[in-house]
């Protein structure tokens, strides 16, 4: 199927494109702002178009009139392609609520589902609760984003209130990103909880309190463990490596790589020769932490539908341990001139049939262009 996805740069169009790319073969097009002038050309191309571009934070008249003008844009587009198009459009649960973003958001889906039926396509109205997930823009994208900067920084979260609709408030705290709340297969794009920040506070700052040792929590639910993804990401590449410190007495020496106060996961060592590379791919759920015993490697990552590379230089003789962020590129490449030896551990069993492990390189990677 060949896809187009506006607002392709923003956060829910991120995930989106990233879960896409992991679980289907579709051919898709994203589109951010920079593109919006060339709309009309994509669209007369596509089967589907995917429209998650949207005004978050702006007044209430921008508000109002800017989701519509977006949709009123997406219209025109579809009408001049003259041909049957599936159009899914990035909703809002608080649509009729008597807010400005709830009428500009109410005004698009009326506007989207015409053109559909006008075409003769197909109109897909999605009511997006509460979003987040990783590499939200805290006082922007979510609540949770604001939470984890705050525990990050040490601080203890606040908020006023304790209700989903005082906390998410659109023009306030803006519906936007995220990835679905499901676990160890596919699911739709955009974490969601439908929890205010009051129920979050708790699981939110266990971390906290267990990141200076690198610590994993107790993930009792696919919630937490979708909150210690969110706030895996926003430490990352800043609160890396975590340094391990050796136990050393006559004996030799130990080094505690994960400290997991929930289920122990799976643990293996792998051996490298030199000059060979290991890794090239990524992990929608999974949690991963590298840490190499011996030898010297270069451990590489890169942000999926991004260019910038992260490099760690690291050796067996000062152990650290660093961590995979979700959907983040990545690989270790032996750089020394002797065997490497690294171990792996992973929050879960590996499972053939669903091994949540998508190849891509770090370097070169063919998955960053937005548009044809």
């Amino acid at each position: 199927m060949r896809i187009l996805l506006t607002g392709a740069e923003g956060f829910l169009g991120w995930h989106t494109r990233c879960l896409l790319h992991a679980t289907t073969d579709h051919r898709v097009t994203g589109i951010g702002r920079g593109q919006w002038g060339e709309l009309p050309a994509p669209v007369a191309d596509v089967d589907a178009v995917l429209h998650l571009a949207g005004v978050n934070r702006a007044t209430d008249e921008e508000l109002a009139t800017g989701n519509a003008q977006l949709a009123d844009d997406v219209a025109a587009a579809v009408r001049a392609a003259g041909r049957p198009v599936t159009i899914v459009f990035a909703n809002s649960i608080r649509v009729g609520n008597g807010s400005s973003y709830a009428e500009g958001k109410s005004r698009a889906a009326e506007t989207l589902r015409a053109v559909a039926d006008e075409v003769g396509g197909r109109f897909v109205d999605v009511m997006l609760p509460n979003l987040f997930g990783e590499h939200g823009r805290p006082a922007y994208n979510s609540f949770v984003a604001s939470f984890v900067a705050a525990v990050i920084k040490g601080e203890s979260p606040r908020h006023r209130g304790s209700t989903d609709r005082a906390a998410a408030r659109p023009g306030r705290r803006p519906l936007v990103g995220g990835r679905a709340h499901r676990r160890r297969r596919p699911g739709p794009a955009g974490r969601h909880a439908d929890v205010g920040p009051g129920r979050l506070g708790e699981p939110a700052a266990v971390p906290r309190h267990l990141r200076p040792r690198g610590d994993v929590p107790d993930m009792a639910s696919a919630l937490e463990a979708d909150l210690f993804n969110t706030y895996r990401a926003a430490l990352f590449p800043s609160h890396y490596p975590i340094v391990l410190e050796p136990r050393v007495d006559p004996r030799g020496r130990l080094v505690e790589t994960v400290r997991s106060h929930g289920s122990g996961g799976q643990t293996f060592v792998s051996t490298t020769v030199p000059g060979i590379t290991r890794g090239e791919h990524y992990h929608l759920h999974k949690i991963e932490r590298f840490a190499v015993l011996s030898g010297t490697a270069r451990i590489s990552l890169r942000r999926l539908f991004h260019t910038e590379t992260t490099h760690f230089d690291v050796t067996g003789e000062s152990p650290v341990a660093i961590d995979m962020p979700t959907m983040w590129v990545h690989n270790i490449t032996n750089t020394g001139d002797t065997e490497l030896t690294t171990l792996f551990w992973t929050d879960s069993l590996f499972d053939p049939d669903n091994p949540d492990t998508f190849p891509v390189p770090v370097a070169g990677a063919a998955e960053l262009e937005l548009t044809p």
